[in-house]
């Protein structure tokens, strides 16, 4: 059975800094695309980050990049998210989600069948 734990969420000032963290079991972590999403107050879910385990590339949403950071651990089966510069409006219940083994890259949310169950992140002015 695949789970996908994430801890790490809070909050956080303007400016300041968060790492979020999802630790994955039931798959071969190496061999599936790994994303980041986050869903805004009366917002989709939307995209922040995916991770192409073939290429090992990352690709990052255009309002996060430069300030988040997509990072993996293959010995501890764990992804992180590094938010740094966070603003008002990264405010969002963030997920992590894996992939099928071996799929082609993908950051649309419907390749993602296997989610967290989400991280609350509020930052204040």
């Amino acid at each position: 059975q695949v789970q996908l734990a994430e801890s790490g969420g809070g909050s956080a000032q303007a400016g300041g800094s968060l790492r979020l963290s999802c630790t994955v079991s039931g798959l071969t972590f190496s061999q599936h695309n790994l994303g980041w999403f986050r869903q805004r107050p009366g917002k989709e879910r939307e995209t922040v980050a995916c991770f192409n385990w073939a290429a090992g590339d990352t690709y990052y949403e255009g309002p996060v990049k430069g300030r988040f950071i997509f990072d993996r651990d293959n010995s501890k089966n764990t992804l992180y998210l590094q938010m740094n510069s966070l603003k008002r409006e990264d405010t969002a219940m963030y997920y992590c989600a894996a992939s099928e083994a071996r799929e082609s890259w993908s950051c649309q949310r419907s390749s993602y069948p296997y989610w967290g169950q989400g991280a609350q992140v509020t930052v204040s002015s």
